[in-house]
């Protein structure tokens, strides 16, 4: 497990719902040892989450959820890689705006994977999406939460398919419960933790996002 690194590869581009589109930086993370990993979603370019994998075997590409600036890559990732991309089902509403084929494998609460010898175990989060999840690693201290769990509150729920209570709930019931010094990896942004972001739960409850 000493052996075990995650890496933040940072990709650009764009994100498209609702007849709007945005510019964005995603994080991607790829979780491994030196002849395995798995990667947290497929943001924009295949290129650079290509050249952090450096060759390894990919055993999953995992996705958090299904708004087009997380999955543009995931077909030249797969494809170059060989590894399956697994996606939650309630976010084939999203996932078939982007693609005609279905994803790989289904995500379902509580899934695990293993990898280099650490457990990522799958945590449905819907609220920012229907099918949103997030991938804890009790092994390594860390949460993969997506766009589910920021620095500083919870992701957008302003647009289509996405509603805020459910979001607040699903932060209160998988992810705040998770030990105060986890780590939280974000799609967006600076990491924080489960102990920074807990306080303020009732403070989002009350400015409504």
């Amino acid at each position: 497990m000493s052996d075990v690194q995650v890496t933040r590869v940072v990709t650009s581009g764009t994100f498209s719902l609702d007849g709007g589109t945005w510019d964005v930086d995603n994080n991607v993370w790829v979780v491994g040892d030196d002849a395995e990993c798995v990667v947290i979603d497929a943001a924009h370019d295949a290129g650079p989450i290509l050249d952090a994998v450096a060759g390894r075997r990919v055993v999953a590409v995992l996705l958090t959820h299904a708004h087009d600036d997380h999955i543009s890559a995931v077909e030249p990732l797969c494809a170059a890689t060989g590894a399956p991309s697994y996606l939650h089902p309630d976010d084939r509403v999203l996932w078939d705006k982007k693609y005609a084929a279905a994803p790989d494998r289904e995500l379902a609460d509580g899934d695990e994977f293993q990898v280099a010898g650490v457990t990522l175990r799958t945590l449905h989060t819907p609220g920012h999406a229907p099918g949103a999840c997030c991938f804890h690693s009790p092994e390594l201290g860390v949460v993969f939460t997506g766009d589910t769990l920021f620095q500083g509150g919870p992701g957008a729920t302003g647009r289509s398919y996405s509603d805020f209570p459910t979001i607040i709930d699903s932060i209160r019931e998988k992810v705040l419960t998770l030990p105060p010094e986890t780590v939280v990896h974000t799609g967006h942004g600076a990491d924080t933790s489960i102990g920074a972001e807990a306080g303020d739960l009732e403070a989002w409850v009350a400015r409504g996002h």
